[in-house]
């Protein structure tokens, strides 16, 4: 009997990158190469869908086993990302066809989508596309979002080390203002990312172990902000500890339902663009009580902290790439793999699995229980939960100071599609 030819793959990072969405990219890669007797090719999108789309594939195949060993330890995108959401089927069907006829002409069986909530549903939907047109096509998604907002798994790859980033920042940048506030800074605002979720403003409170430590005052956007207390809540520990810090999420919300900080403008996923809500809380302070203020937005910083990573974080995030593959080949489809954590004290997980159906633009916040009370720090329970999470440390290489990075040679597949295809 012949033996099936095997059939490529395709692999594409989606949305904001992270520290260790490469280390996913690793997983997948050296994983598709041990099995080379079922999966042959295995390309990547250049920018992400965007390179399916306009197929500019990258041939992974042309690069070293070393340069893909040291994706594990390099941060950002390596492929390539791209912030550009597929619209529904029933509305812009053109997009997953072209999709399905960049597939079919480079015999492409295998679809690994390396993203959050909104790539979750592509794949989903590019899974429903494929059986609607009688093409054969394994959609497995492949976790990655340090808002570590998806459904159904414990935590997301790209979290831990944001979070980790976050609680340290805190803690240094506290130790500074504590040095200064008798005759300077009073109160010091850090603003994180978190457009719904607060799981990073929560990473924050990791900082203090006592009460006086900071942060003093975590504002959430589970939480609806309350300017009163908030502003009591700073003043008392203004007057108690000579100083304040606060962590602030980029999602905080007023009791109307807007962001503190709305620009008025739309991102390329149609979500509100955040205008900045560090400096908004700052001021207020100093409009209330006149204290001197500094404010800080972590932004890029605290996703791209590669030489700062949790050491779990980038081991789930290679574990995440490997077990998409292994799924693949095991013949599940429209599934992602999870972190199922089965203690906290010892930390020990394990991956499992569930449908894209069940991820696909849902939302997972942080629960009221842990958050305090009061609605400005996190409780037991949340360290709990977040400590194990920023475990460990996994340094890169240095070289003469500085961290030494992975640079793909990114090299073009020859097209096959006469027919040009605009995003």
């Amino acid at each position: 009997m012949k033996r099936p030819t095997p059939r490529n793959a395709f692999y594409a990072q989606s949305g904001g990158v992270s520290a260790v969405i490469n280390a996913s990219a690793c997983g997948v890669i050296e994983t598709a190469r041990k099995h080379r007797g079922k999966i042959g090719k295995l390309y990547a999108g250049r920018h992400g869908i965007v390179g399916a789309l306009t197929e500019d594939l990258i041939d992974t195949g042309k690069e070293s086993a070393a340069t893909i060993r040291a994706l594990r330890h390099t941060p950002g995108g390596a492929f390539g990302s791209a912030r550009y959401k597929l619209a529904g089927i029933d509305k812009n069907r053109a997009q997953y066809e072209r999709l399905i006829e960049v597939f079919r002409a480079h015999d492409i069986g295998y679809f690994f989508y390396n993203g959050g909530n909104d790539s979750m549903d592509t794949a989903h939907k590019v899974s429903q596309i494929g059986a609607q047109m009688g093409y054969p096509i394994v959609c497995i998604g492949v976790p990655k979002t340090v808002d570590n907002d998806l459904a159904v798994t414990d935590c997301c790859p790209g979290f831990g080390s944001a979070a980790k980033y976050i609680a340290v920042a805190t803690r240094e940048a506290a130790l500074d203002v504590l040095s200064m506030a008798r005759t300077s800074t009073k109160v010091f605002v850090l603003e994180v990312m978190g457009r719904h979720a607060g799981w990073l403003a929560a990473a924050g409170g990791l900082a203090g172990d006592r009460k006086s430590d900071a942060p003093h005052v975590i504002l959430f956007p589970e939480i609806t902000f309350d300017r009163g207390a908030f502003l009591e809540r700073v003043k008392a520990c203004v007057e108690s500890y000579g100083y304040c810090v606060v962590v602030v999420s980029e999602g905080v919300r007023n009791a109307d339902g807007k962001f503190l900080a709305e620009a008025g403008t739309k991102d390329a996923f149609g979500h509100a663009q955040l205008g900045g809500v560090g400096p908004v809380v700052a001021q207020m302070t100093q409009e209330a009580f006149g204290y001197k203020f500094h404010w800080a937005v972590a932004d890029y910083l605290q996703r791209s902290a590669r030489h700062i990573a949790s050491k779990v974080d980038v081991e789930q995030a290679y574990a995440v790439g490997k077990a998409a593959v292994e799924f693949a080949l095991k013949g599940k489809n429209a599934v992602m793999p999870t972190i199922v954590r089965k203690s906290s004290s010892p930390y020990r997980w394990t991956i499992g699995e569930a449908p894209l159906s069940a991820i696909a633009n849902e939302e997972k916040k942080v629960p009221r229980n842990f958050i305090t009370p009061d609605g400005f720090g996190i409780t037991p329970a949340c360290r709990r939960y977040l400590e194990p999470l920023i475990g460990g440390e996994d340094y890169p290489p240095y070289a003469r100071g500085l961290p030494r990075y992975a640079t793909i040679k990114g090299a073009s597949v020859a097209k096959r599609l006469s027919t040009p295809f605009v995003v």
